[in-house]
Order: C-alpha cells, then sequence, then structure tokens
C-alpha cells in the first residue's frame, strides 16, 4: 500500500469515528429525503436524473437480492432475471384488466378504485400496490425455491449454465404463453410480446386516489426509497442472524460448513428463495413505475447489467453492492445520455448510448485490473485477493465481528 493511499484511508477512517454509525445512517436517511428538493435547486430540469434514480432504487432492490445470493452464500446466479419477470408479471395480473371475465366482469378491487371516471366497474384484478409487492416477493421467493433446488449439487462453470437456462426459459414461456399454460386452456397470461398494459398506478391504501407519475415524481420516489430502507434493515439483520453466518460458512468452504453442522440443502434454499424474492420485489415496483410488462423487458444482458452492480460495488458488502448499483444505473439511464453531444463536438457521428456495451466493458476492465475487489469491499473479500488488512480496513467492514474475525484469521 502506498504511503497517499494509506494517508487517505487514515484520514477516511477518522472522519468515520467522529459519530456512531447510527447517526451516519440517518444523515444519509436525511439527505436521500431530501434528494428531490436538492435537485430542484441544482438543476433546471430535474425529472430526467429523477426519473433515472427512481429506476435505480428499483434496481438496488435487486442488487441487494442478488448480493444474498453471490455475495454471502457464494452461488452463481445467471438467471436472475427470471424473478425481476416473475414478480413483474404479478402485479400485471393483480393490477390490470388482464383477466376481464372475473367476477363476472365486474372485477376484483382490494383497497383500489372499483368505478370508472365514467361510473363503470372496471374489469380486472385490481389490489393494491402495498398488497401485491408482498404478493410478489412470496410466490417469487416459491420460484427461487424450484429453480434452485437442481443447482444444488452443481459448481463453477455448470452452476453457471443451468441458472443462465433458467433466466433464457422463464422469459421465452412468458412470451409463448398465450394460449394458456403449456397450451392447456384458454386463459392469455402475459399477452404475449405486447405485454400487458396499462399497470394499475400506486395508491396509498388509506385513498383510492393514485400517485400522478409521471408528471409528479417525487411520491414515487419515497415509496421506492421506502422500499429500500425496508430491504436495508432487512439485509442487515439477515446478515448478522445465524441463517447469514452459514451463508458465510457455505460460502468460505462447503466441506467445513458441513462437517460443523451446517445443512447445505436448507442454507442454499434460503439463500435462493430470498433473493429471488427480493428481485420479485423489485419487479412489481418497476412494473407499476413502467406502466407495462413485456418480455422485451427481461433479456439476458439485464441478468448480467445486475451482477455487475453486486462484483463493482463490492461482493458481500451491503454498502457497496447499493454504491455499485448506483453507479452503474445513473450511468446507464443518465449520464450516457448527456454525453450524446459530445461526438459531435469532435467531428464524431455516432449515439454514445448505442455503444454502451462498450463502455460498461471498458469501465469492468479497468476496475478489475486497478480494484477487483469493488468500490466498497467487504474486508474478508479484500483478505482473500491482497492477503493483508490493515486498522483502518474497518471503513469496508460490515459490522465489528466480521473485522473481529477478518483480524484472528
Amino acid at each position: 500500500m502506498s504511503t497517499a493511499t494509506a494517508t487517505l484511508r487514515t484520514n477516511a477512517a477518522g472522519i468515520r469515528r467522529l459519530l456512531p454509525n447510527w447517526a451516519w445512517g440517518l444523515i444519509f436517511i436525511g439527505l436521500a429525503i431530501l434528494y428531490p428538493y436538492i435537485l430542484d435547486q441544482l438543476l433546471a430540469a430535474p425529472d430526467d436524473l429523477l426519473d433515472a434514480s427512481i429506476q435505480t432504487l428499483g434496481f438496488m432492490i435487486m442488487a441487494l437480492g442478488l448480493n444474498i445470493v453471490v455475495g454471502f452464500a457464494g452461488l452463481l446466479d445467471l438467471g436472475y432475471v427470471a424473478f425481476y419477470a416473475i414478480g413483474a408479471f404479478v402485479i400485471g395480473w393483480l393490477g390490470s384488466q388482464q383477466f376481464p371475465d372475473v367476477a363476472g366482469g365486474k372485477g376484483i378491487h382490494i383497497l383500489t378504485r372499483a368505478k370508472s371516471a365514467f361510473g363503470s366497474d372496471v374489469p380486472g384484478i385490481h389490489i393494491n400496490f402495498f398488497i401485491v409487492i408482498f404478493i410478489a416477493a412470496g410466490f417469487t421467493a416459491i420460484w427461487g425455491v424450484i429453480l434452485g433446488a437442481p443447482t444444488l449439487r452443481l459448481r463453477g462453470d455448470y452452476l453457471a449454465i443451468v441458472t443462465l437456462a433458467f433466466g433464457e426459459i422463464v422469459p421465452r414461456v412468458f412470451e409463448n404463453s398465450t394460449s394458456g399454460i403449456f397450451g392447456i386452456g384458454h386463459t392469455d397470461f402475459s399477452n404475449g410480446r405486447q405485454g400487458i398494459t396499462p399497470i394499475d398506478k400506486i395508491n396509498l391504501p388509506w385513498t383510492t386516489e393514485t400517485l400522478r407519475y409521471p408528471l409528479e415524481l417525487k411520491p414515487v420516489y419515497y415509496v421506492g426509497l421506502f422500499m429500500v430502507l425496508l430491504v436495508i434493515f432487512f439485509n442487515i439483520r439477515l446478515r448478522d442472524s445465524r441463517l447469514g453466518r452459514a451463508w458465510i460458512a457455505v460460502r468460505e468452504d462447503e466441506v467445513a460448513a458441513a462437517s460443523m453442522g451446517v445443512n447445505l440443502v436448507r442454507t442454499k434454499l434460503w439463500a435462493y428463495a430470498i433473493g429471488a424474492a427480493l428481485g420479485g420485489f423489485a419487479g412489481a415496483f418497476l412494473g407499476t413505475y413502467n406502466n407495462t410488462v413485456n418480455v422485451d423487458q427481461f433479456e439476458f444482458g439485464f441478468s448480467v447489467f445486475i451482477l455487475c452492480m453486486v462484483i463493482i460495488g463490492g461482493m458481500g458488502n451491503i454498502w457497496g453492492v447499493m454504491l455499485g448499483a448506483v453507479v452503474l444505473s445513473l450511468l446507464n439511464r443518465y449520464l450516457l445520455k448527456e454525453l450524446n453531444g459530445i461526438p459531435d463536438k469532435i467531428g464524431l457521428d455516432f449515439d454514445v448510448t448505442s455503444i454502451n456495451f462498450g463502455i460498461f466493458g471498458f469501465f469492468l476492465l479497468v476496475m478489475m485490473v486497478l480494484r477487483p475487489e469493488g468500490l466498497l469491499p467487504s474486508s474478508r473479500r479484500k483478505l482473500e485477493l491482497h492477503g493483508e488488512v490493515d486498522e483502518t480496513d474497518h471503513i469496508g467492514a460490515e459490522s465489528d465481528h466480521e473485522l473481529y474475525e477478518v483480524r484472528q484469521s
């Protein structure tokens, strides 16, 4: 470690010690709450960046879910987009007119508006968003177990191939299920390539008035922020639980973990289930925000995109994964669009967004060469790659007992 780097890390550690962890947490929550109003003061047209930020909140939830599978349990998953698709279609089934014949055409309504502006019954199934997100999480968790069970004895390349296959199979099932499930019956579950649209907008449980996005983005931003804070609290409690310690043991050495009494099957299935549940949780939010659910949204590249957030941010570190989600998502959704005018100024004629995969690939290459542990790595990950941890490494440690274990090792 160079002298300059060591000095920088020491200064960062000193700043962090000025306040306890809970105080820093409150500061960041306060900044997140004020974020839309800060944009209003800094930008003349803040809606584009706020829209990208709302999308980022959904991606952040999915990155935290994938981090449970990849970062905590050490299981590779290249088909995570399947759980995003399942969660999004759940909000499509329970928050649209996809099934217009239920209840004799009068529809099913739970904490939503039952009559249209013209006084007629609204057909289909319409359940309040705050109920649907938990239904989507539970339903997706079941499919996480079903899709994860065949991979329990697989490792390395074989695990990657099987999870990749699941990520390709699920969207194709939705794409070709217009004549019923597996050709049985005549119910259309996905509307084929056209997808399901429109999706019900979010309304608070105590009122039937819906949020008016995309015209007013602040309310839906706060809904997404609430979901992210809930997922962060859930991740922290889960990481420090008995199950979380079992995941880390399995990640470090499966044989040693099994010999010490860790049930490998149950531990891995819990990782797949909870990671999938968070994917469906975010999928329901993005489905209603985008106002459509379409199979074109669920391509293989999206799984790689979320995996890159985990790796670049710092695999196994909750805060690092969140940072990776913010960096890659805003780069993809906002910054590349803002750079579109630069090629014209230097005499080149191309669209920056058309070479986004090349830009991401170059970014990944630089990261893997200069900082393979990620932007904000956990102490365990840093020890694996560099073989040393100094006294300032508690900056990357997620908890005091993790730092203690690293130093003991």
